[in-house]
């Protein structure tokens, strides 16, 4: 296949894959929204069909469902797989409405950057290839519907059905927003704690006779909040939700609170079980108690000889190609390729778009690096 014919392709269909983005960006798909969720995944498959790609749905029946496009589903060859989530962080509303718009050259909207944007070059590239005769392999788009939390709401079942559908895959390309010149081949786990903190109510004005909870809960938080080993790349913590008490001239007795416990490897969730019981089995305050529940857990993404193959072959297919050589990086942040990694499958990651200000009101995406991103992914899918 001749590159150069395939990059002209990819960009000859950057305006309608424009105003794809546009649209996808627009239907509000919150990870606790399953309705949202859907939709998106059914505009998807509507343009799926449009271009005759196969699709198979992962039903969920609180997260939504996952679903993979696949083009040449009839290819008995190891597939690639191109991936990116179609849930984002906000409530419903929080970006005004319409809830996307278009302005000096990039796309402001909810996931824009975090993921809507790699999934929409996904397909961009994928109809590239289609266009331009590739029929060497299977190409998968994998569009995951509850990674924001972890995939919490589906109990793990959307990256266990991505595992198994990109079980024999010979690269598994997530397109977490893209660092220009860098692909991430190690990433952090992510532990997150729940704390529930018992304590006494009582009349403010009888308050030495009481249990605060919100102030043993505090005292818990101070401690967790010690827990930054090494700066960013250590083991790090963050209490950043807590509710408690019921008016203010009440003392509280209940307070629950959640830590973001953040991991390098599997050794440290030993380390971390063993300070967060402890923190919990404490009483600062005499007659106080607290339960403390693992909410979530995601894995850490390791770095390994695989992914490191992966990484080479990669750089390769972009010399070939003309593509400035990549360097590899590692993310505190969390994401779906730690499961991937784990499965076995060579994973590579943050090979979406470019844009700023994720998990903001304020995030957007470089309209440019849509076809930059396309072009990619066609390449590797092609070439590798």
């Amino acid at each position: 296949m001749d590159h150069n014919k395939l990059f002209e392709t990819v960009e000859a269909l950057q305006s309608k894959y424009e105003q794809i983005f546009l649209d996808v960006c627009n239907i509000e798909s919150p990870t606790d929204c399953k309705v949202g969720v859907d939709a998106v995944g059914e505009y998807f498959i509507e343009r799926a069909k449009e271009l005759g790609l196969t699709v198979d749905v992962h039903e969920e029946h609180i997260s939504g469902n996952a679903i993979t496009l696949i083009l040449n589903s009839d290819s008995s060859e190891r597939p690639v797989a191109i991936s990116g989530h179609m849930d984002t962080v906000h409530p419903i509303g929080s970006f005004g409405y319409p809830a996307a718009h278009i302005a000096d050259g990039k796309l402001y909207g909810p996931g824009a950057m975090d993921c809507k944007g790699g999934i929409v070059a996904g397909l961009m590239a994928m109809e590239a290839l289609k266009i331009c005769g590739f029929d060497k392999r299977p190409i998968l788009l994998i569009l995951q519907s509850d990674e924001e939390n972890g995939s919490r709401n589906s109990n793990k079942g959307t990256v266990n059905y991505m595992s198994r559908i990109a079980k024999n895959a010979v690269a598994f390309l997530n397109c977490e927003g893209h660092t220009k010149g860098y692909i991430v081949l190690e990433r952090k786990g992510i532990l997150k704690y729940e704390f529930r903190v018992k304590g006494k109510s009582v009349h403010a004005s009888q308050c030495s006779s009481g249990i605060s909870a919100i102030a043993e809960a505090a005292h818990k938080i101070l401690e967790l909040e010690k827990l930054k080993d090494g700066g960013e790349w250590g083991v790090t913590c963050n209490c950043g939700l807590i509710r408690g008490g019921s008016a203010e001239n009440s003392v509280p007795a209940e307070c629950i609170f959640t830590a973001d416990i953040r991991i390098i490897s599997a050794n440290d969730e030993v380390y971390v079980n063993d300070i967060v019981n402890r923190i919990a089995a404490t009483s600062y305050i005499e007659g106080s108690s607290c339960e403390v529940v693992l909410k979530s857990r995601r894995l850490p993404m390791p770095y390994c000889e695989r992914n490191v193959a992966l990484f080479d072959k990669i750089n390769g297919v972009f010399a070939l190609v003309g593509f400035p050589q990549h360097k590899p990086k590692k993310s505190s942040g969390g994401s779906d390729a730690a499961d991937m990694t784990a499965a076995g499958i060579p994973t590579a990651d943050n090979l979406g778009i470019s844009g700023s200000n994720l998990h903001s009101v304020n995030e957007y995406a470089e309209l440019s690096s849509l076809s930059e991103c396309a072009k990619r992914l066609a390449a590797i899918a092609a070439f590798i």
